[in-house]
C-alpha cells in the first residue's frame, strides 16, 4: 500500500507503491515496473500467486489503476456498500474497500463477504440491502446479452494522449467482442458537462479538509498512540524527523497545502465544491448518461473511468483488456525512478454504473472476461520463489503462524469471513501496523 494513500507529497517526490515500512512495490510485468496505486501491493500480490484475493481502497482510483496495472480484477464498491471501520480516511465523502481478485468470480466472492451494513460506518446504512446479495450468481456468461452500454467519448478523449494508442486500439476491438456478445454499444453516450480542471479543485478542497477532520478522529479513538500523535501537524513533525520516511527527499506538500486552507470539512467552501462535485458527477456525468441513453453501464478504458465515480460514490468493475505492444517506448513515472509505460504492461477495462448496480457491472464484465481471457495471455517476469506454507510455523493457540506476519487462512464462513476481512481492513493507510490476511478459497486456476 502506498502510504498515506499517496497523499502526502507531490507527484514529482513520490512513488506508487512506496512506504517506510515495507519499501517499494514493484509492478511484475516488466523490470522495475510502476505497480500504479495507492493499492499497489494488494493488487501485484494478487498478480503473481501470493495471495489467492486482497483488500484494497480507493479514494480516486487505487483499486482500478493498480488491478490494472497487475492484470487482475478489481472492484471499487458503491460508497456505503462496505465498512470503511478502523480505516485512515483520506476522505468519508469518497472512501471505499474493495476486493481485487484474479478473476471476476474471486472478486465477486470476496465482495459478497465485506460487503454489508456495519453500526461502525453511518453510510453502510444507506444501502437497500438488508441481506447483501450473492455477488457471485451475477457471474453469467450471457450477462453481455441485451445489455445497453454506452461510450461517453468526451470523458475518454480528453486523458488521451501519444501513449494511449495501444490501449484505444484494445478498447475498439474490445467494443466488438461486446457486440458480438449480444449487446448494444451506445457511441457517444457523453456526460453534459465535463470539465476536469474544475472537479479537480473542487476535490482538492473536498479531500483536504476531510482528510485533516478524519485523521484527527481516527487518531482520537486510537487505544494506544506510542509516538503520541492526534493531528496532521504532529504527523508532519513525525515524518520529517524519522530518517525512515525519506524527507525532504519526499515532500510533505500535500499536509502542508491542507494545513494551510484554515477551513474545515463542514465549511460553506467544502460543501459547496462536495455539491459541484456530486452534480458534475451524477446528473451532469454517468448517471445523466445512463438515463438520458437508457443504459445498463457506462463502458471506458480503466485509465479514463474512475475520475467521476470517485466524487458520485459510483462503482466500477475493472478487467484486464490488453498489454502494451512490445515496441513500445519505455516511459518513466514522474520521479525517475520506476517504469510507467513499456513493453507486456497491462491495462484494463472498467465498467461503470449507478449506484448498488454492482450485480449488473459483475455480470458485464464476468461475460468480458470469458469472453476474452486476457489474463491468460501474458505472464509476469516474475514469480514468488517460496511457498507460504513454507512460513508457516505451529503456535500453541493455532495450528500455524505465519512467520511473516500474515493471518493464518480460516475462511470457513462467510459470516467469520467478513469479520476477518474486516479486521484486515484496520490501519490499511498505516505505515506501522499492517496486517494481511490470506484467502482460503479461489474459483479458477487463472
Amino acid at each position: 500500500m502506498g502510504e498515506w494513500a499517496q497523499c502526502r507529497s507531490r507527484k514529482a517526490s513520490s512513488s506508487h507503491g512506496w512506504s517506510a515500512y515495507g519499501g517499494q512495490v514493484l509492478g511484475a510485468y516488466y523490470p522495475h515496473q510502476d505497480p500504479s496505486g495507492s493499492s499497489s501491493g494488494s493488487a501485484v500480490a494478487v498478480s503473481i500467486g501470493l495471495a489467492l484475493g486482497s483488500i484494497g481502497t480507493e479514494t480516486s482510483g487505487s483499486i482500478v489503476n493498480p488491478a490494472e496495472r497487475s492484470n487482475v480484477v478489481g472492484i471499487k464498491p458503491t460508497l456505503g456498500l462496505t465498512s470503511r471501520d478502523m480505516v485512515i480516511p483520506i476522505s468519508l465523502r469518497q472512501d471505499t474497500v474493495g476486493p481485487i481478485g484474479r478473476t471476476v468470480k474471486d472478486a465477486a466472492y470476496m465482495l459478497t463477504a465485506i460487503a454489508g451494513k456495519d453500526t461502525f460506518d453511518n453510510w453502510t446504512s444507506t444501502q437497500p440491502y438488508d441481506v447483501s446479495p450473492s455477488y457471485v450468481k451475477s457471474c453469467n456468461h450471457l450477462g453481455l446479452k441485451g445489455a445497453r452500454v454506452g461510450v461517453p467519448r468526451n470523458g475518454i478523449d480528453y486523458y488521451l494522449d501519444g501513449s494511449t494508442k495501444p490501449v484505444m486500439a484494445a478498447f475498439e476491438k474490445a467494443l466488438q467482442t461486446v457486440r458480438d456478445a449480444g449487446a448494444r454499444v451506445i457511441e457517444e453516450a457523453n456526460f453534459s458537462s465535463f470539465d476536469p480542471p474544475a472537479f479537480a479543485r473542487n476535490s482538492s478542497v473536498v479531500l483536504d479538509t476531510d482528510f485533516v477532520a478524519g485523521l484527527s478522529n481516527y487518531l482520537s479513538i486510537l487505544l494506544t498512540n506510542p509516538n503520541n500523535v492526534h493531528n496532521l501537524q504532529d504527523v508532519v513533525h513525525f515524518t520529517k524527523a524519522d530518517p525512515r520516511e525519506e524527507h525532504p527527499d519526499r515532500d510533505t506538500y500535500v499536509w502542508d497545502r491542507q494545513l494551510s486552507r484554515n477551513i474545515s470539512d463542514s465549511s460553506p467552501e467544502s460543501w459547496a465544491a462536495y455539491e459541484s462535485n456530486l452534480l458534475m458527477g451524477g446528473e451532469q456525468g454517468i448517471i445523466g448518461a445512463l438515463d438520458r441513453h437508457k443504459l445498463d453501464a457506462l463502458i471506458m478504458p480503466t485509465f479514463t473511468s474512475f475520475h467521476l465515480p470517485a466524487i458520485a460514490g459510483l462503482p466500477i468493475v475493472s478487467v484486464p483488456l490488453g498489454f502494451y505492444p512490445a515496441q513500445t517506448p519505455l516511459t518513466m513515472n514522474l520521479k525517475k525512478t520506476m517504469v510507467s509505460i513499456a513493453p507486456n504492461i497491462p491495462f484494463g477495462i472498467s465498467f461503470v454504473g449507478r449506484k448498488w448496480s454492482e450485480e449488473k457491472l459483475i455480470s458485464l464484465a464476468y461475460a468480458f472476461e470469458q469472453r476474452t481471457m486476457i489474463r491468460r495471455k501474458m505472464k509476469p517476469y516474475i514469480r514468488p520463489t517460496f511457498e507460504l506454507s513454507d512460513q508457516l510455523e505451529p503456535t500453541a493457540d493455532t495450528p500455524y503462524k505465519l512467520k511473516v506476519r500474515y493471518r493464518p487462512p480460516v475462511m470457513h464462513h462467510p459470516r467469520f469471513a467478513q469479520r476477518i476481512l474486516q479486521k484486515a481492513m484496520g490501519n490499511l493507510f498505516s505505515v506501522r501496523n499492517w496486517v494481511s490476511s490470506v484467502f482460503g478459497y479461489a474459483h479458477s486456476p487463472l
